[in-house]
């Protein structure tokens, strides 16, 4: 399922418009991507939390030429399912 699938399958199971469900999904990405930049976690009960985790500069290999490389620190986004879609998924 991509973006548009999740707006279909929300405005049918909602009776909103198809273009006032695609700007529902587009406005609920915008806002856990606006709490992520700042650094906040998004907890979203019964279904999961998404959080920013912090990965440490290194070293690595080139795997062209085998030389060391610097690998620049760097955020990620990170999503941890909660127990309710854990026990969908399973169940």
């Amino acid at each position: 399922m991509n973006k548009g699938d999740l707006a279909t399958a929300v405005a049918e199971k909602t009776g909103m418009s198809k273009s006032a469900a695609n700007q529902a999904v587009e406005t609920v990405f915008e806002c856990i991507t606006d709490t992520l930049k700042k650094g906040e976690e998004v907890r979203i009960l019964g279904f999961g939390n998404f959080v920013v985790s912090e990965r440490a500069a290194s070293t690595g290999r080139n795997p062209q030429t085998g030389e060391p490389m610097e690998i620049k620190a760097s955020k990620q986004a990170k999503f941890k399912p909660g127990k309710g879609l854990k026990d969908a998924v399973n169940g």
